[in-house]
């Protein structure tokens, strides 16, 4: 495992993250999931305040050596259904959350604190002032940002910039070979901030692990409804089993290398339900996919950027001039 700078910081991550939305207990399982994780090189568990018992069951397991691990958690989602104001990004939500979270993961601090989600509702003036108010407090040391518009994340960052408040480090999107919508605005605007981008759902739900090729279907209770599973889907899942099968290893890793060719930016977060599952995901950081299964791939899920970006990319050196295209740009 190697590591990489948290965004525009000097915190070193993993390559890999681990998440724990699945911890519902500190189980033998899950305890030697977070052991083979740790023997490997990984740093940086993921949880949520919404998670269920993932905060308490991460704050057992880390008892007595938390300050090895970057420790990532998430607040906005709803504590109490009956209280409009359990939820969203206000300043009163913000500490009421921090103040839980800290209690069920047994610290007085918190690694990273995302916005697990956009609220419409709060200006994002006041989110980022009460954030920045947490890490002068000393209750985290860095904040990201999860399921937001690229907009939101750049007019947040450039209000950071202008009053000396804490910008965001990294955002946390979904992403894989079936969902790649984050290429459109959301990945280059990261990598021209030079944010980390945590990304969930690398396996599709498991769709590309190809568990579903074989006629199985999605079990109940997963992200995959039953009989969801589409041709598009069948696609992807069969050309990642090709791939990795002339490459001698599975199409799990075969999916999770691919999202991270895509942009050094890019970690993905391993959501396994079981320790063979995780050591299985954790050896796609030694693959490497050649340029022709990247592109083999890709063709069989086509996938397009959309106005603005497919139309300049059409009329760039029509507009711009003959010589435009020997121009070496950034």
């Amino acid at each position: 495992m190697r590591y990489r700078l948290l965004g525009q910081t000097g915190l070193r991550v993993s390559e890999l993250f681990l998440g724990a939305m699945t911890f519902r207990s500190s189980s033998p399982e899950v305890r030697k999931m977070l052991d083979m994780y740790a023997d490997a090189g990984g740093n940086v568990v993921d949880t949520a305040s919404a998670y269920g018992e993932s905060e308490d069951v991460v704050g057992e397991l880390l008892d007595g050596r938390r300050d090895r691990f970057v420790l990532a958690s998430k607040y906005t989602l709803s504590r109490d259904d009956s209280d409009l104001n359990a939820s969203g990004n206000h300043r009163k939500n913000l500490v009421l959350s921090l103040e839980r979270s800290l209690r069920r993961l047994r610290t007085d601090y918190i690694d990273l604190f995302w916005v697990h989600l956009w609220d419409r509702h709060t200006p994002i003036e006041e989110t980022m002032r009460a954030l920045d108010d947490a890490v002068r407090a000393g209750k985290i040391l860095y904040v990201g940002i999860s399921d937001a518009p690229a907009w939101i994340v750049s007019r947040a960052n450039t209000l950071a910039e202008w009053r000396g408040w804490t910008p965001f480090a990294g955002l946390q999107v979904p992403y894989n070979l079936l969902r790649r919508d984050i290429e459109r605005e959301l990945l280059p605007m990261a990598e021209a901030l030079e944010l980390s981008v945590a990304v969930w759902g690398p396996l599709a739900g498991g769709v590309l692990s190809g568990k579903f090729s074989g006629g199985a279907a999605p079990a109940s209770g997963t992200r995959i409804a039953p009989g969801s599973v589409s041709e598009r889907d069948h696609a992807a899942a069969s050309a990642a089993l090709e791939v990795a099968a002339e490459l001698g290893v599975t199409a799990s890793q075969v999916a999770i290398a691919w999202t991270r060719a895509r942009s050094r930016a890019v970690h993905p977060i391993l959501g396994a339900s079981s320790a063979e599952q995780l050591k299985d995901n954790l050896g796609a950081v030694d693959v490497v996919l050649p340029e022709e299964a990247v592109q083999r791939l890709e063709a069989a899920v086509p996938f397009s950027l959309g106005f603005p970006l497919d139309f300049i990319g059409e009329v760039g050196e029509a507009v711009l001039g003959d010589q435009y295209g020997r121009l070496d740009g950034r």
